[in-house]
Formats: structure tokens, C-alpha cells, sequence
């Protein structure tokens, strides 16, 4: 049997992936798939690990990972394939697939157009009433968000990325 897992970043926002849920609901009954399951990288779960062992344990003998994710950064270059390859072990007889991401697709700017009409009609931000920051409290330990100034991304982008994809003198690696 193959599951699919649909694989979201996390949140410390309970709810925060629901729409994964409901997308999940959607596949199994337009498509017919025996097991979509959903599950978050990191904060609020359930996660990865978690979901896997419910996959194997109902059966699957493939599974298929879709990252929820729009960018290749660095949860699709190394993050997500490093924890599926470390999960891998624990079950040598399940197929495991690190499929493509929701990256890029043309559709996209038709829902972006949709998203603009919808959004034409709404107030300015000035009188949003936000819910108050300590609602989400941060989990001990960790940081609430990662700022890299755009000097600093500028010059780690060409000591890192350059140098180490042969780009620093202007002509593409093969």
C-alpha cells in the first residue's frame, strides 16, 4: 500500500495547518488514495517521525513525502531529506520517496490574481485588531524568528553560495 504524507513546516499557531488537513481530505476523496496523512516539520505536531510510524504500522510499503513548501531552501535541500533518511532506518523494507515540493506551478498567478480581487475590498492594516504576541508563546529554548540583515545576506550569499557552487567569477559550474 503507498501513503502519502503531506509534510508542513510547523507553527506554534494551534490550527496553524489546517488547510493541510483539508487538503488531505480533499486528495483521498478526489483521487481515490487509501491514506493521505499530514504532518509538521517542527513546533506543534503531529511530526514526522509520529506519522511515519502510523503509515508503516497500517500497512504502507511505500511512502511518499510531498513537502508543503514553495521555496527550495534549506529544509528542501537538506533538512527534510536528512530526517527522512534518518526515519529510512528504522523500517529497511518501507519504499521512501522525498517528493517534489509544491515549488513552482503557472496556476499560481491565477491564484494570486484571485487572492488580489478578494483582498481589494479589505481594510488597511492600520485597523487590524492583532492578537496579543503571547498568545504563541515561543517553546524554551528556542529563538522566535531568524533575522538576517540584508547586508549581512548579501555577503553571505556570495561568501557561501558563490565560492562554494564555483559562481565567483561569474561563469556556472556544470
Amino acid at each position: 500500500m503507498r501513503a502519502v504524507i503531506i509534510l508542513g513546516h510547523g507553527s506554534r499557531v494551534p490550527e496553524a495547518g489546517k488547510n493541510m488537513e483539508i487538503v488531505a481530505i480533499l486528495l483521498k476523496e478526489k483521487y481515490d488514495l487509501e491514506m493521505v496523512e499530514v504532518c509538521q516539520m517542527s513546533r506543534l505536531g503531529p511530526h514526522y517521525p509520529e506519522i511515519l510510524a502510523k503509515c508503516v504500522n497500517s500497512g504502507a510499503t511505500e511512502v511518499v513525502v510531498i513537502p508543503y513548501f514553495l521555496n527550495n531552501g534549506l529544509h528542501i535541500r537538506l533538512d527534510i531529506p536528512e530526517m527522512m533518511k534518518e526515519e529510512a532506518k528504522k523500517y529497511p523494507r518501507v519504499k521512501m520517496i522525498f517528493g517534489k515540493p509544491l515549488g513552482f506551478d503557472p496556476e499560481y498567478a491565477d491564484i494570486i490574481y484571485r487572492r488580489i480581487q478578494e483582498s481589494i475590498e479589505l481594510p488597511d492594516v492600520r485597523g487590524l485588531e492583532l492578537e496579543p504576541r503571547e498568545s504563541f508563546p515561543v517553546p524554551e529554548g528556542q529563538g522566535e524568528f531568524v533575522e538576517m540583515p540584508p547586508e549581512e545576506a548579501k555577503r553571505y550569499e556570495h561568501e557561501h553560495f558563490h565560492h562554494s557552487h564555483g559562481h565567483a567569477h561569474g561563469h556556472d559550474a556544470p
